[in-house]
């Protein structure tokens, strides 16, 4: 175990003029505090906290954070007490004990409910003091490196846990040698075989190829010695997750990789970044596609550096990266590199390098906090983060020349959320690099993106599962759920003027604001839409304003009326369209239902649930919707048995007919019953005659009602009431065919 003199002396030799008072301090009152307390693995339990403490000065973190590490599990698992650690280190170091006390207690696999809340939690805590972040991860690190003594469900959970959060969230902050230890811990527990198969081949690999990669080393020095470019080359592996994933997600064998092996180039200064690229691309040649410079272009997290390929020595393929010391320091300890305390003023001194506070990876973390004001449901929170944490980059470019970092697979709509989320929401298209091209085209680094926009745009549903950015499906699903409110609105506002008029009175939407209470709803808007959804009917809002009206009931001579009228877009394109005012039963000067008055609200972008009874509906069909309440509307025939188990409940019924697009070829559903006779080749000569008359058959029972026949129930898709009625004629006409019905419930 480390002792107090040398921990000092670790923060010493980057920090000279620590404050040795604080971490004395920290030392003896955290060892007291958990006195003979033991880890499940037998040792002292103040070994953790004083490991979690070495991680961090690892990272030349300054004596506050390494005091809050000592002292992170005093409050939680000892006596100790906030306002104690307040009075002994002061409000600073109290806060961070705190907050990291409660984050001790999340749990990330829960449900999926509680993890993604814990999950708010987690980043809240983190905006509020990165600090808080680096000791969660170091004590994240020391409790893996830790993990074989404890049980194997346990170990499974928290391997998976430090995966899916944890790794990601290191990866994202830019402390890529804490990411890369984290997964290779996490994938030995969580994939055992495969972590022993992929490290046995890496060390057989290293050992067959000890000469090449000297020769490369040594070649690589040679050159930059006669340009006069004072750099170090050291060679790199792959690491073993890094390796499975890449043959897991590209379907490679182990041989087939050419990158398991690579070289860093570190350099003194940016000029000579460029300087040693320029040597190595005039001794060998360059492989195509393979070159980045994320010095021009930093990640997200900002992470620097020239990547490029070369068919190097011995004509083998040489990965490269080549970077100042500054940037290799960075992109080891990521926003480790930059953080910033009150007693440092605004920048701090590291390695001899001035490194600004305003960074990439800070503005991703208050980005993702943004979001979290945004209101989203906890789920779509924790499903849109983990896409943000798990996504590689490209970079585009708007025509004025704004740089847009979106993760790998993203497309114009991702690109215009970015922008903006109005730029998203009023997207029509998209011309990338002068040419129009469609919205699902993947963007490529150095694309320039023009978005066409246009107001009366609303983002289709379809676009979610299009979009790769969470900010992009967060949105979508905002507007999708805005747009649906809007319908079922103001199909309410015209159930209700109908059902105000019909009892004499008159309806308008500052009437119902004094009754709100009574409706269970906080706003007018959710009132109008509850009435069109059919969870409030427009007796209840016509009571709840006027107390004094009495309801008439109707009478079984009367027929069940519906008011308003608007325009349904099924999910298959079918647009229909609601009158209002008119009886089921009754019929209009299209000899299929009558109306006037259209209300414009036409549903061309809607997203309304509009559905067929399991018997279907074709055009030529009279139809009748019927509302279920929080799932859209229903279509039947009306001639549909079903439809008697509605009669008492007139305000669901909604008028319903057909106004299909010419142009739009779609069939829809219809069932059949086929009597025939029980003998080989039966069904095929059916079949035969459906295929032939341009009928799909979707789902086919079969059920024997007599020793000689056979009934056959035939879900169907066809054109129109025309085309179904000459196929019911075709069939009867066949010899073995008894009886062809039509099913109606």
């Amino acid at each position: 175990m480390m002792r107090q003199y040398e921990l000092v002396e670790r923060v010493q030799r980057y920090k000279p003029d620590v404050n040795e008072a604080l971490l004395n301090k920290a030392y003896v009152y955290a060892m007291q505090k958990h006195g003979h307390q033991k880890r499940a693995s037998g040792d002292p339990y103040f070994s953790h906290p004083l490991e979690v403490a070495a991680i961090l000065t690892d990272m030349h973190l300054d004596e506050s954070t390494i005091a809050v590490a000592l002292l992170h599990d005093t409050i939680e698992d000892t006596t100790a007490t906030r306002q104690e650690i307040d009075e002994l280190f002061g409000a600073d170091i109290g806060a961070l004990v705190e907050g990291l006390t409660k984050l001790k207690k999340l749990d990330l696999v829960s449900t999926k409910a509680a993890q993604a809340e814990n999950l708010r939690k987690l980043l809240l805590a983190i905006a509020d003091d990165v600090r808080v972040l680096l000791v969660k991860l170091a004590d994240r690190l020391h409790n893996m490196r830790t993990l074989e003594v404890m049980r194997e469900e346990k170990r499974l959970r928290i391997a998976e846990e430090t995966m899916d959060i944890y790794a990601p969230l290191a990866g994202r902050m830019g402390m890529q040698d804490m990411r890369e230890e984290l997964e290779e811990l996490a994938f030995r527990y969580i994939n055992p075989e495969a972590f022993q198969a992929v490290t046995e081949r890496l060390a057989e690999l290293m050992e067959r190829n000890k000469g090449v990669i000297s020769e490369i080393e040594q070649a690589l020095a040679r050159k930059f010695e006669e340009s006069n470019i004072k750099a170090s080359v050291k060679s790199r592996q792959k690491k073993p997750w890094s390796v499975f994933r890449k043959m897991e997600t590209k379907a490679l064998s182990f041989e087939q990789l050419s990158d398991i092996f690579g070289f860093r180039v570190l350099v003194d200064d940016l000029e000579d970044c460029y300087r040693a690229l320029g040597v190595i691309h005039r001794t060998w040649s360059m492989v195509p596609g393979r070159f980045k410079d994320y010095i021009s272009t930093p990640k997200q997290n900002d992470y620097r550096s020239i990547h490029t390929t070369i068919v190097g020595p011995s004509r083998q393929r040489v990965e490269l990266q080549i970077r100042t010391r500054e940037m290799d320091f960075v992109a080891e300890y990521g926003v480790a590199a930059h953080t910033v305390y009150k007693d440092f003023g605004s920048k701090k001194q590291v390695e001899g390098h001035q490194i600004s506070k305003d960074t990439n990876a800070y503005g991703w973390l208050r980005r993702t906090i943004e979001a979290l004001a945004e209101g989203d449901n906890p789920e779509d929170f924790l499903e849109n983060t983990k896409l943000e944490l798990f996504q590689d980059q490209v970079f585009c470019f708007t025509p004025k020349g704004r740089l847009i970092a979106l993760p790998r697979g993203a497309t114009p709509i991702d690109f215009a959320y970015a922008v903006h989320t109005d730029v998203g929401d009023t997207c029509v298209g998209a011309k990338i690099n002068g040419r129009i091209m469609p919205l699902m085209t993947e963007l490529k680094n150095g694309d320039e993106v023009e978005i066409i926009r246009s107001k009366a745009q609303v983002p289709p549903t379809a676009w979610e599962s299009i979009v790769v950015t969470g900010k992009a499906r967060s949105a979508i699903r905002r507007a999708t759920r805005n747009a649906i409110r809007k319908q079922y609105s103001g199909l309410g506002v015209r159930i209700l003027e109908r059902a105000f008029e019909r009892a004499g009175k008159v309806f308008t939407k500052e009437a119902i604001k004094p009754v709100l209470h009574r409706l269970a709803r906080k706003d007018i808007e959710d009132v109008l839409a509850a009435v069109g959804r059919g969870e409030i009917t427009s007796q209840d809002v016509l009571r709840a304003v006027h107390p004094d009206y009495k309801d008439e009931r109707v009478t079984q001579n009367q027929q069940p009326r519906e008011e308003g009228w608007f325009n349904l877009r099924n999910a298959a394109g079918m647009l229909f369209q609601v009158p209002g005012l008119r009886s089921r039963k009754g019929k209009g000067k299209d000899g299929q239902g009558g109306g006037e008055n259209a209300l414009p609200i036409r549903g061309i972008n809607s997203d309304l649930p509009v559905r067929f009874a399991p018997e279907g509906a074709v055009p030529g069909d009279r139809i009748v919707g019927i509302l279920q309440p929080g799932k859209g509307i229903t279509i039947y025939p009306i001639q549909s048995p079903a439809l008697t188990a509605f009669d008492d409940q007139p305000e669901r019924w909604v008028d319903v007919r057909w106004d299909i697009d010419e142009n739009m070829k779609e069939r829809f559903p219809a069932r059949l019953s086929v009597s025939a006779i029980n003998e080989p080749g039966s069904l095929a000569e059916i079949s035969q005659v459906i295929a032939a008359n341009d009928a799909n058959i979707h789902q086919l029972s079969m059920s024997r009602t007599a020793p000689d026949f056979t009934e056959m129930d035939f879900e169907l898709e066809v054109w129109d009431l025309k085309h179904l009625t000459r196929l019911i004629s075709q069939l009867k006409d066949i010899g073995c065919v008894s009886d062809v019905k039509r099913v109606h419930g």
